[in-house]
């Protein structure tokens, strides 16, 4: 056995080892990385409002723990008034529930010629098993429910408490990033760390506004046809819509319908349409203009990395997509040599075409090889047999040839 095999074998098998324990730590920390890289995005959304309180003297800390508050009163506001609503919506269909019930006992009867009657529905749901079993299994899943709501509480304050020192602590991690590298490399960083910041902020700006235009839009609607908290009702539609992705505009939908239902069932389906054809104008209309404008990038592009962030890291992937791609597209477009473009007509989308091969040109040839042919047959004469017209030019062709040759 050669000397060098048994220590290339430790090595092989060390490597290995390596690499599995690297696997499984990885795995482990997945949801503390994700959460790393949320709250680092979130402190570029919030770096502009933070450096512009520094440089008015306000220390970074403070400065940050200001935006956190009002972020904090402004949520905690929404959700109160989104709470007290649904208790009191809930509080009345409760209170009104026999009477829908009795509606629909009487429909029945009319149109079925039935005799059913509330007591006996009633008492058949209470004894009935499906109650029993949906009673138990909700038990059950009230306690799975109070643990993914700890769970993600748990994960709202290590984002948070993320943030705010990426936030807070700003310059003094990009000068410790910095130290490590050489001073043309140190450029580079800075400029690609500039460019994240404005491109998060110009995608936070985006949504801020398509989520103020889609709460305009619904309020109006909404207090058009009386429905009861329509601001409420708004703000929620604009939020979540927005900020929460690939079904944010169902569970936006949703509520203003419940809501509406409550009121009149036709206007529950008056909302629906309207939602069905505001997010249309807002899919194809709306937002790739201001995704164009604010962050600067094509909109099959802005689809197609929502679509891998999707695929990549679910709902979190999808949100922080565009600002990621943005940042890529900017940073490189740098380092990307370019030229002047030809001044060719197929640049500007014209088509070169050889004379005689447009369509005009070519219907002219038809149209005139037609009254050729018409104008033939309607000279008279057989075949073999000229008509007189024929004649005549023959016969003139014929002199102006003697006459040449003479």
């Amino acid at each position: 056995m050669p000397r060098w095999l048994p220590r290339a074998m430790v090595l092989a098998l060390a490597l290995v080892a390596v690499f599995q324990l690297g696997s499984w730590a990885f795995h482990q920390l997945t949801g503390l990385l994700i959460n790393i890289l949320i709250a680092f995005f979130l402190a570029l959304a919030i770096e502009p409002a933070v450096s512009w309180m520094a440089s008015r003297g306000m220390r970074r800390g403070l400065g940050t723990g200001l935006v956190f508050l009002t972020v904090m009163i402004a949520s905690a506001g929404f959700v109160t008034l989104l709470g007290s609503m649904l208790a009191g919506q809930i509080i009345t269909m409760v209170e009104g529930f026999p009477d829908y019930l009795d509606s629909v006992i009487n429909w029945i009867n009319a149109h079925f010629n039935t005799e059913l009657r509330r007591v006996d529905v009633q008492e058949g749901l209470l004894r009935s098993d499906w109650l029993r079993n949906y009673v138990q299994n909700s038990a059950t899943g009230v306690l799975d429910v109070s643990a993914q709501v700890l769970g993600g509480l748990f994960q709202l304050l290590t984002i948070t408490l993320f943030a705010f020192y990426f936030a807070a602590d700003g310059p003094r991690l990009r000068r410790a990033l910095c130290s490590v590298l050489p001073p043309a490399r140190q450029a580079e960083v800075l400029r690609a760390w500039e460019i994240a910041v404005n491109k998060t902020g110009g995608y936070l700006y985006s949504r801020g506004l398509m989520a103020l235009v889609s709460g305009v839009a619904h309020y109006i609607l909404l207090e058009f046809l009386g429905v009861p908290y329509a601001p409420v009702l708004a703000v929620w539609v604009g939020l979540v819509s927005q900020f929460i992705p690939t079904i944010g505009t169902y569970l936006a939908g949703a509520l203003p319908m419940l809501i509406a239902f409550t009121v009149d069932p036709w206007y529950a389906l008056w909302v629906l349409i309207f939602v069905v054809i505001y997010q249309q104008f807002e899919n194809y209309v709306l937002q790739p203009k201001l995704t164009a404008k604010t962050v600067d990038i094509h909109p099959a592009v802005a689809f197609g990395s929502v679509i891998a962030g999707t695929a990549l890291l679910g709902a979190v992937g999808a949100l922080i997509a565009i600002p990621a791609v943005a940042t890529l597209q900017a940073f490189l477009g740098a380092y990307v040599k370019r030229y002047d473009v030809t001044d060719d007509p197929r640049v500007h989308g014209h088509r070169r075409r050889a004379p005689g091969t447009g369509l005009v040109t070519r219907a002219r040839g038809v149209w005139g090889r037609l009254r050729t042919a018409e104008s033939g047959a309607s000279g008279g004469g057989s075949v073999g047999q000229p008509g007189e017209a024929e004649r005549d030019s023959a016969g003139e062709s014929g002199q102006g040839l003697a006459e040449e040759r003479s």
